[in-house]
């Protein structure tokens, strides 16, 4: 068997239960192939023993009859997440040399589900970015090009690494987090698959936070199928997460039937946005026709405090960043500043942050830190947080109204060059989110499908964004797009 990192996990199961391939075959052609594409900066730390220790003990649950749908299935873990023994530093100097001593509720549940982890993947620092530029391990890159340009372009953010690698055939899948549209955004960016899953679906527990209130990890692989096999296995009450919920998890994949005869699908008017590319808006429209093609209702409906969205999120989020952020003082672990003679404590707490944290993290926090101070609490912090529960109600009513999935764009553009926004109003790259963050805001399920290719032969992606706890619904929603969209193309190998 030939091209086996190019197996998608469904495939790669029924072959290895079949016996046609074995874990550790399948691991080692991964390993080598992850060995040969450094240049586009994906795993960051690499892992062969501990993914062929997994590998052989898989094979070994496999032949023994017990084989769980993940079973030898090699994977990279995004850096956000701790794993035990292995460095955990979510992309940032001030967690240098941190090797914890546990392993995330998430990482657990798929190595209990027999996962081989091939190493952990690049980032945005602490997830804060949409380019994967903020990373302390350097930029991780796009497999695709625009082309016969040259030019490197971003896997988006902030789980670019994970995008990359699985876009590239690094792995057959990896793990994301999405606060703002951290799986969405890169996903579309590397015509891949990622969803977020509703606020709660996920334990956190073990996931180095970014915004408490909106971070989610959820799967990034190569079709729907796979991400409902993923999502399956990540998925599930924890009592360690106090905002874990306690509810059954369902077959997900047992759901994709394609059938979405009857659903409503509802188009929000102010998605539209002034100045939103043409292709675009032509991919919008296309993904509109082919969910009536395949026998859903399309509605056009209003969420009328999008457009305060954006500014909400950059308030909450660096806010929520603020306070998590400030446990990183050199004190217990991580980074640590030397100091001179004569120097203090505060010396050290501030040396240590300011070496520690990149630039765009020390931005949020300072942001974070102004919004929560007092004489602008009220001003800044809880009027936004008055405005994300209307954007949260606009959601309901229009679900109440009988709509069962909401589609837009994924992004306002396709991928662009690294470096090409390094100058640009910080304001500009925020805008990279303006599809996604309500998402987060409302604490619902998203999901990104890789649906065209823009004139310069970059994948684009449509989002579809379902009612709270329906990842199954939603799942079957995308997998009837993604059956009528035909994305099948994948990038020309370069590195």
């Amino acid at each position: 068997m030939t091209d086996l990192t190019k197996m998608k996990v469904a495939e790669a199961r029924d072959a290895l239960r079949a016996g046609d391939v074995t874990s550790v075959e399948l691991t080692e052609a991964c390993l080598g192939a992850i060995d040969a594409a450094d240049a586009l900066g994906a795993f960051v730390h690499k892992t062969p023993e501990i993914a062929m220790d997994q590998a052989k003990a898989a094979d070994a649950r496999i032949k023994g009859g017990e084989a769980p749908s993940l079973c030898g299935i090699p994977m990279g873990i995004k850096d956000l997440f701790c794993t035990r023994g292995v460095p955990s530093q979510a992309a940032s100097r001030i967690l240098e040399g941190f090797r914890p001593e546990y392993e995330s509720t998430v990482t657990g549940k798929l190595f209990d589900a027999g996962a081989v982890m091939l190493g952990k993947l690049n980032m945005d620092e602490f997830a804060m970015g949409s380019s994967n530029e903020t990373s302390c391990y350097g930029n991780a890159v796009n497999p695709w090009r625009r082309g016969n340009d040259d030019t490197a372009l971003t896997p988006g953010g902030s789980s670019g690494g994970s995008a990359a690698a699985v876009a590239a055939d690094l792995c057959l899948a990896a793990t994301g987090t999405d606060t703002g549209g951290s799986i969405r955004q890169p996903a579309a960016f590397t015509g891949i698959t990622g969803i977020k899953p509703t606020y709660g679906r996920c334990s956190r527990w073990g996931i180095v936070a970014f915004a408490s209130s909106l971070d989610q990890a959820g799967p990034m692989t190569k079709d729907v199928r796979d991400a409902a096999i993923l999502l399956q296995a990540m998925c599930g009450h924890d009592p360690k997460d106090s905002t874990s919920a306690e509810l059954a998890v369902p077959d997900f994949e047992a759901m994709l039937t394609g059938d979405i005869r009857g659903k409503t699908i509802g188009i929000p008017r102010e998605y539209h946005m002034d100045g939103m590319p043409d292709e675009i808006e032509a991919l919008w429209a296309r993904g509109r026709d082919m969910l009536a093609d395949a026998g859903a209702r399309i509605v056009d409906i209003s969420l009328p405090h999008t457009k305060y969205a954006l500014p909400t999120y950059y308030v909450i989020a660096p806010a929520e960043a603020s306070s998590n952020l400030a446990r990183y003082d050199g004190v217990r672990y991580g980074h640590r500043a030397r100091l001179s003679q004569g120097e203090g404590i505060n010396d050290m707490y501030e040396k240590t942050r300011s070496e520690g944290f990149g630039a765009e993290v020390q931005r949020r926090v300072m942001v974070g830190t102004y919004v929560l101070s007092a004489g602008f609490y009220d001003a800044y912090y809880n009027r936004a947080r008055k405005v994300r529960t209307l954007i949260k109600k606009d959601f309901e009513d229009a679900f109440a109204a009988g709509v069962d999935a909401i589609l837009t764009p994924a992004t306002p553009s396709a991928a662009f060059g690294l470096g090409e926004m390094q100058d640009a109003d910080p304001v500009q790259m925020y805008l990279n989110d303006v599809f996604t963050v309500t998402v987060n805001l409302a604490g619902l399920p998203g999901v990104s499908v890789p649906a065209g290719l823009d004139k310069q032969g970059l994948p684009l992606g449509l989002q579809l964004i379902g009612r709270p706890w329906e990842e199954g619904d939603l799942l079957n929603t995308a997998y009837a797009l993604e059956r009528a969209a035909g994305f099948v193309e994948k990038p020309a190998k370069w590195w």
